[in-house]
Order: C-alpha cells, then structure tokens, then sequence
C-alpha cells in the first residue's frame, strides 16, 4: 500500500482503515483546512471519485487516492467561509459509474430532546427516531439510520449498498447518550442492512437493528428498510368506535390462532398463508364461528420456528413468513372492517441468545443483566430483560405502543408475567439475589409493567392489556391507583388447570371431586378473568383436548361439549385455541396444518356448530357478559350433589334477565331431576349439549318448561328437568304474564 499526498495525521488514517476509528465525521465529509476545502471520501469499490459541485453545473474536481484501500481526498478549489453543496461521483474498474450525496457531509439528525426522553425512559414513541427511516435531508432522499450501543467503540452501517464493508459507512457517536447515526443518501425500501458493532472488548459483530421494522427470518437475518408511513388504512370507523369501548363489559370471546399452522396449502409445498390470503380465509371462519376476537401467538420477528413465535429478535417487525408489514397491516385492518379485534401476543419478559439479535448487543450485556443469577431463564434458554436501565424499559414500553399505533392492534396479551413478577421464579435457593427489600419482586419488572399499563390505556383508549400470570399474585387487573399492575385482564391459569384435572377423570369418580370444580367460583370475581384453553394444553405430550377426555368416543364427544358449554356458562371472557372447537385428534404441530377433513365427520361438524351457537348466545344475551366480573350476576343454586356430580347456577344482567345451567358431569339420564328455580315462570331451553345437530342423543326438555309451585332447595318454585347424559342445559327464564283482573264496577249490582 502506497501513502500519497495527505493533508491529515496517517495514524488516524490507520485507524479507520482498521475500522477502530470512533469518530469518522471528524476524518471523513468536509473539513477546513487551511483556507481551504478538503473533503476525503472512503470508497473501496472506486477507482476514480470527483466532487461534483451542485450549483455550477459542469465544475467538478477530481479526488486524489491518497490509499489504494480506496480513500480519497480532494482540494475544492474555491476558498471560503460557507462550504459549496456538492456531490460525489464515482468510478470503479470496469467504468460503471454512480452518483450521491456525501453522508459525512450532513449535521447531526436527532434532537436534544429525543435523546434526553429517551436516557430517562420517557420517549415513547422513540421508535420514530431510532432505527431505520426513510426520509429527505436538505432536498436529499435517503434513510436515516440510528441505534442505541452506548459500550460500543465503533458502529457502522453494513448492506448491498457498501459490500457489507463496516468501514464505508461508519456512524456519528452521540457520546453522552450512546446513540449512533447516519443518514445514507441514495438508499431506498427493501434495501437489506445490518449494524456491525465493534465492541467494548474490540470484537465485531452482525446485529439486527433493534428497531428494523422489516426483518428477514430464519437463518437470514438482514433488516430491511421499509416504510411505515405510507399504507392507507380503511378501519376508521372501527378506531373512533374502540375509543369508547369498555370490554369489561363486552363479550370477548377469543380464537387463538398460530398463523404458519392453522391452515396450509398443500398442493403449493405445504406451505403457510400469506397474510393476505389469512385476510380472507381466517377472517371469514372466525366471523362464521362467531368470535369476537382474534389473538396471534407472537407475529414479532424470530429466527426459530420451533420458538412459536415466543422468542422474538426483532419486536418492532412483524415477521416475513407470510408477507410484508403492509399486508399485515391489510390483515388487521380487514379485521377491523368487518367487526373482528385483533390481539398480539407480546413477549417482554426474555430474549433468545442468537448472535444478530438483543444479547451482548454492544459487546456488553446491554438489553439483560450480566449476572446469571438475574439475567437468564435456564430452563428456556434465553435473557431476561434488566428493567431497571431505563434505556431498556424505554424500548419495551414505546414497543408495546409500536403495535397499537402504528398497526391499530386492539390488545397485547402479555406473556409469562408471573416470570417476570418473581425474582426466584423457576430458581433454586441461591440461584437468585433477592431485591433492595430481601425480598422475592422484582421492583424494577413491576414498575415497568404498572408503567406500561398507564401509558397504554391513556393514550390508547379502548385497547386492552391481558396478563398471563399463573400464580396468586392479587390486583393484576386492577389499576395502579387502586395498588394493581393494570391490565385489563388476567388468563385464569387456576380455572383452566382445575377443569382440565375434573375432566380427565372417570364420571364414576368425579363425584369424590365436586370441590375441584367448583373452587374457581370462590375467587372468580377478584380479578377480571379470560377463561382459556389455549396452545400450552395441546402440546408436548399434553393430547389434544379430544383426546384428555375420558371414555370411548362417544363419551370423549360429549365430555368435550359438555366442557366447552361449561366455560361458557361460567363467569368470564373467552379464549380458544384453534382446532378445539372441532375436536382436533391429534395434537397441535407447527409444522402442520389443523385436520380440517374431520368437518367432513358428523361428530366433529356437530361440535363445531356448538361452539358457533356457544357464541351466538354469548353475544346475544346480556346475562353472559354484563356481570361477568361481579357476584350480582351470578348465583349458585346448588353445588353440593357431588353423589350425581350435578350442579347448577343462574347468571344475570343489568336488566333482570335469568339465564339457568344445570350441568350433569356423568354418562346418566336423570330423569325429573328437580331444580330451584330462580323465579316462576317459563323456562326455554337455549342450550343442550346433547342436541342431536352437535352429535349427542337429543335427550331434552322439549324446548322448555314452566315452574312447578314445588318448594326447592329453598325456594317457592322449582322444575323438574331432564337431565341428559354429560351434558349442560341451559334455559332461559320468562316471567309468567300477569293475569288480568276484572273490572269491579261492572260486577257491582245496578
């Protein structure tokens, strides 16, 4: 390598050859010299570069390669104060030339502000800032490109653009915050890109930009630049409407879906739908069945299909499997148009270790804690997020506010809370440090939930927050001014596992576990509670849901309705996970399509139906959702006849409907059972189990009965039902119309 002319120190031009050079916009762009311009240019693909002065057409001056790696320097020939506006044109050896903007020759991009809000945790929507954004500078299109590594010594933006070189494009240091920028004249959408950072240890690595909004998957793990600004949503009337929603007293009745498996093609490789063919598919399915919303296991960016989407890498960009942001977008916004809401499930409590992704991000252990003891989930492999950086609660919060702004989602289900709750969560003693207190919390981890909570619901109205939390941990739906974390809601992990044991068992014995059943009602009201059957109870040896029940399959297909029209019945919201609802044989696979070809089964077709009519009910009578959180919309009426393994209930609304369960948990008719009733009348029968239209025996009540004046189970009017096998019946109460007296006048004698 020959040295020529130079008009700068030649260690410094070692340096960033090296690429361990930690300020480039004091070497490379313009710079005084003297009286003079010199404006020095790095370029490894060049072999001739000139500065093309912009307002004088014609005039350029031509760069002398002062290093033969490819950087040039050039002597403007005019001296003064203001610096001339000028160009870059260049050559290389096969005389293909190309012509752009200087990026060393634009000023600093983010304001004071942004970056203050952000080192305290503040800026919430900070993913307007950094990342990656196409815009215009000074009349100059380009992207502009910026990203937290305060530990770093050097980052750099890498793509197709430069040859994936890090010393071409090598980032401004914002030095009291540790925010690196660029803007890249020239770059446009799609355009793949990475960060190579030089660690705080001198070692170099490929990161994934934490704030990319596109994002390849799998084994490729380029960002890709996109623009969110310029889809043109058609929800409008749906978005004005959820600001005055008040799910708490809606009906919310979920499908869970897993969108690379619900439904393939096959005869195109097996593979997964597009979101633009979900937009259709799915959407039409979900309004026939009768769900009022949609929630997606996570659609954030992960390199592993096997992770479920629950090991993200790139939270900011929903993920390339099945087509770009925009037709994502397209997909909740078709939701939107025709009534259905759109749920996410949101992972903020971990991150996998994969090299391009958040771990040892600037060389440090920057996202997560450096102490094992704090920092790492064991038994799933990956990091836990340190919340107390505010830096990193930063990114959670303005993420969480990402997916409701920017692509109009109407919930965040939050996954494993309880993990991020407990510092000894899943630890052995002296696997984990206790918090300032000596105690178990984790302070930090409740703040930033308690914060996020605050901040959602106040500048989202309308959107709600779901919990995933397994343990006893009280007021998780209650808001912070009342001492709660703030959700809107809490999965009831209890109902679901207490259900799952009772249903597993032999009828004959359910009668010695009545109280199994029936605990959940002691605390159903503490919380505002999502009943659910979701992913985790399909998988891993656990059996399809079909396949827990216990008997022959007659049994198994009565069980089953009979389970499902239970959690209907019982007090809460909704969720299930798909293939439940028609009786899905095998367990749930990621790599395998639902066995829609059981519809063509009158058990499993019949099944369907039930839980469309489930849902039907659910949306149309206001006892099931009114009070749904509430002792006044509920009343037992009788839980103690373990011997038949009977139980009944009564659920009301604000208006004074009365709706009856009575719900028969074994494989017997029982005939003329006697119930009380609420309040005389007639009672219609609304709901049977095992109603021959969903495969039972259509044992039944012939559509109804009237109240017997037989006093029961202390009460002035009873029925005497039928009861069918494995079944729940429910009747809907009309009072009795009063009867109209006489007139006395004409009565008396003239």
């Amino acid at each position: 390598m020959k040295l020529r002319h130079f008009t700068f120190d030649s260690a410094e031009l070692d340096s960033f050859l090296a690429a361990t050079h930690g300020d480039p916009f004091a070497f490379l762009g313009p710079h005084r010299v003297g009286d003079q311009w010199v404006v020095r240019v790095f370029e490894p693909r060049a072999v001739e570069v000139e500065v093309v002065d912009v307002h004088k057409a014609g005039r350029t001056t031509p760069a002398e390669r002062v290093h033969d790696a490819g950087f040039f320097e050039a002597v403007l020939p005019e001296a003064g104060e203001e610096l001339p506006a000028y160009r870059l044109r260049f050559k290389d050896a096969a005389g293909h030339e190309w012509e752009n903007a200087d990026p060393y020759s634009f000023g600093p991009l983010l304001g004071e502000l942004d970056l203050h809000l952000f080192q305290e945790g503040n800026h919430h929507r900070i993913y307007d800032k950094l990342g990656a954004h196409l815009r215009e500078v000074g009349g100059v299109r380009g992207c502009s490109f910026s990203v937290w590594a305060p530990n770093a010594q050097r980052v750099s933006v890498v793509g197709d653009f430069n040859g994936w070189d890090g010393r071409v494009n090598p980032m401004r240091r914002w030095t009291n915050v540790g925010v690196w920028e660029i803007f890249i004249p020239g770059i446009a959408e799609n355009t793949h890109y990475k960060f190579e950072v030089r660690g705080a240890h001198g070692g170099i690595q490929l990161k994934s930009d934490p704030f990319a909004f596109y994002n390849q998957h799998g084994i490729k793990t380029s960002s890709m630049v996109w623009d969110l600004d310029r889809y043109g949503w058609n929800d409008a009337a749906w978005m004005q409407s959820r600001r005055t929603r008040d799910w708490q007293r809606e009906p919310v009745s979920i499908y869970e879906v897993h969108l690379g498996s619900w439904k393939r093609v096959p005869e195109d490789g097996d593979r997964s739908l597009s979101y633009l063919e979900l937009a259709d598919q799915l959407l039409d399915y979900v309004i026939d069945m009768g769900f009022t919303h949609i929630e997606l296991m996570p659609v954030a960016e992960h390199p592993f299909d096997g992770s479920w989407g629950y090991q993200v890498t790139n939270y900011f960009a929903p993920t390339s499997r099945f087509g770009n942001p925009d037709e994502f977008r397209h997909f909740v916004d078709r939701c939107h148009q025709r009534g259905i809401g759109v749920i996410l499930d949101w992972v903020p409590g971990h991150f996998p270790k994969d090299a391009h992704g958040l771990a040892e991000f600037d060389g440090t252990d920057l996202f997560e804690h450096s102490d094992p003891r704090q920092g790492e989930h064991a038994d799933w492999g990956t990091l836990i997020f340190n919340y107390g950086r505010n830096e990193v609660r930063n990114f959670l919060v303005a993420n969480g506010l990402f997916w409701f702004d920017r692509y109009h989602i109407d919930g965040l289900r939050v996954d494993a809370v309880a993990s991020m709750l407990y510092l000894d969560y899943s630890r052995k003693a002296g696997e984990w440090i206790p918090n300032a207190f000596g105690g178990r919390e984790n302070l930090e981890a409740i703040y930033f939930l308690k914060r996020f909570n605050e901040v959602a619901y106040g500048e989202f109205p309308g959107i709600m927050t779901i919990a995933e939390e397994s343990t006893s941990w009280p007021a998780v739906s209650r808001p912070t001014y009342l001492g709660g974390l703030g959700f809107g809601f809490k999965w009831n992990m209890g109902w679901m596992n207490d259900s799952l044991r009772y249903m597993a068992l032999d009828p004959a014995y359910r009668k010695f576990h009545q109280g199994v059943i029936t605990f959940s009602l002691v605390y159903a009201f503490s919380e505002h509670f999502v009943l659910v059957l979701s992913h985790d109870e399909v998988v891993h040896g656990k059996k399809s849901l079909l396949e827990k029940m216990p008997g022959d399959e007659w049994q198994k297909f009565a069980n089953l309705r009979m389970f499902l029209a239970w959690m209907w019945a019982h007090p809460g919201k909704y969720l299930l996970f798909m293939g439940v609802e028609f009786g899905q044989v095998k367990e749930w696979a990621h790599a395998r399509s639902l066995d829609w070809h059981l519809l063509q089964e009158s058990r499993h077709d019949g099944l369907r139906r039930m839980v469309q009519h489930l849902n039907w009910l659910y949306t149309h009578e206001p006892a099931l959702y009114e009070l749904d959180d509430s002792y006044e919309g509920f009343e037992w009426i009788d839980f103690n006849d373990s011997d038949n393994s009977v139980v009944s209930f009564v659920r009301k609304s604000r208006g004074g409907d009365l709706l009856l369960f009575v719900v028969n948990a074994t494989p017997v008719v029982r005939e003329n059972y006697r119930v009380g009733a609420p309040a005389p009348g007639f009672y219609q029968e609304i709901l049977n189990s095992d109603a021959q239209t969903y495969g039972g025996g259509n044992v039944g009540n012939c559509g109804g009965l009237h109240t017997d004046e037989e006093t029961w189970q202390g009460r002035s009017h009873s029925l005497g039902l039928r009861l069918p096998p494995l079944s729940v019946v429910g009747l809907k109460w009309t009072p009795p119309k009063p009867v109209e007296s006489a007139n006395v006048t004409e009565l008396l004698p003239p």
